[in-house]
């Protein structure tokens, strides 16, 4: 996770980009019923660190009304959040000088709240709704994921589960075009990146049956915001950020396509119990190696679809040879990710991290992990950097 790509970062981050728009102080105000919170945070998510930063703080009133206030010289995504909260309990954009924000809480919950008004900013209406809408139509996909999952296990027939999932797909698709309408009718830079970024971090998930925006979607919606927004230095940013990764992806690829074909170079590692494991071991069978690590957030957001595409071709003389780059002397930190995720097959690493010999080997480095390679029982590599989706049809390509 040396380098991670822009679909990565955009999917755990809202982005805060400069506009024209937003200047001078932008206040934020309200009122907080059935909760008992004593103070009240504001926080700014900007694009250079993709950490919530503290802007503002105020003690809640007896009454329940608030007041905040920022320095609003970029159009941003801002948090709203009570006391020792881990979350949030609102989030709005500084389209406009004053925003009104009147949260009600449940008695029993007091960490979300059961609704919450948004007056003054059209931006912050747009997110709101959103994020409901696109939190509704995935709770439809879980629902019936969990309803298969039922049938499945009572032994209910094929053309029966094959309807659900049918469905299933449907409202994976109605999703996709409603974050398509979303982001053309949005007039706001920080208000598309967080669409964007909500959207690819929920794709990522395969029980939401979501296909996640390739790169060059990706790209084409940020060159649009350039073109729109030529002024915005925080979309000028993130296009020279894809701009530079597009460029490095294509000399990784070069020099990648160049292995295609060839035999998979061969290594050695202890599994957990000390056993060492030789890739060739498993010549006879088509073979994913994957290079993963329990510290790296992109991996661990990638296994289960992993997982997915083990199960489904694992009697189609297919497995997993997973690579871990732990650091050294957290054996089990790598433990407890490999039972956490549910990584069943076999798992080796030398505990080395980047200084591994593996990773020299077949030369991701600069590229970082995830990373994986497809080698067939021959020992040759057929395929590499196989994510999500990608992974289950490059399978069923081979394994028909």
């Amino acid at each position: 996770m040396k380098k991670i790509f822009f679909v990565a970062v955009v999917a755990v981050s809202f982005i805060s980009c400069k506009d024209k728009s937003a200047g001078g102080t932008f206040e934020v105000s309200g009122t907080i019923i059935n909760n008992s919170g004593k103070m009240i945070y504001l926080e700014i998510l900007p694009m250079a660190t993709m950490q919530a930063m503290l802007v503002d703080s105020a003690e809640v009133g007896k009454d329940g009304k608030y007041s905040l206030k920022a320095d609003a010289t970029e159009a941003s995504v801002f948090n709203l959040r009570l006391d020792k909260s881990n979350y949030p309990f609102a989030s709005v954009i500084n389209d406009a000088k004053k925003v009104t924000v009147d949260v009600t809480f449940s008695k029993d919950n007091k960490e979300f709240p059961d609704k919450y008004e948004v007056k003054g900013s059209e931006a912050s209406n747009q997110m709101k709704e959103f994020m409901f809408a696109f939190n509704s139509q995935l709770q439809a996909v879980f629902f019936k994921d969990r309803v298969i999952d039922s049938l499945q296990k009572a032994g209910a027939n094929d053309s029966v589960l094959m309807a659900l999932e049918n469905e299933q797909l449907a409202i994976s698709a109605d999703t996709r075009t409603m974050f398509d309408a979303a982001i053309k009718k949005s007039n706001n830079p920080a208000l598309t990146m967080f669409e964007l970024g909500y959207f690819q971090s929920t794709a990522n998930n395969p029980n939401y049956k979501l296909e996640a925006l390739t790169n060059d979607e990706v790209k084409k919606i940020v060159e649009d915001l350039a073109t729109k927004h030529p002024s915005n230095k925080g979309v000028a940013s993130i296009k020279g950020q894809l701009d530079e990764q597009k460029n490095a992806d294509e000399q990784q690829k070069a020099l990648l396509q160049g292995r295609i074909g060839k035999p998979a170079p061969d290594f050695t590692l202890p599994d957990p119990s000390g056993k060492e494991i030789k890739l060739s071991s498993f010549k006879g069978k088509y073979v994913l190696v994957d290079f993963w690590a329990s510290w790296c957030g992109p991996c661990r957001q990638e296994n289960p679809a992993v997982v997915q595409a083990y199960n489904k071709f694992k009697s189609k003389n297919f497995t997993v040879l997973g690579v871990s780059l732990d650091r050294p002397g957290q054996k089990d930190k790598w433990m407890k990710a490999v039972k956490d995720d549910n990584l069943t097959w076999t798992q080796v690493s030398d505990l080395m991290e980047w200084n591994s010999p593996v990773v020299s080997l077949y030369g991701f480095g600069e590229m970082g992990i995830p990373y994986n390679i497809l080698v067939d029982p021959e020992g040759k590599i057929i395929a590499e950097r196989l994510r999500g989706n990608a992974l289950e049809e490059k399978l069923a390509e081979v394994l028909k």
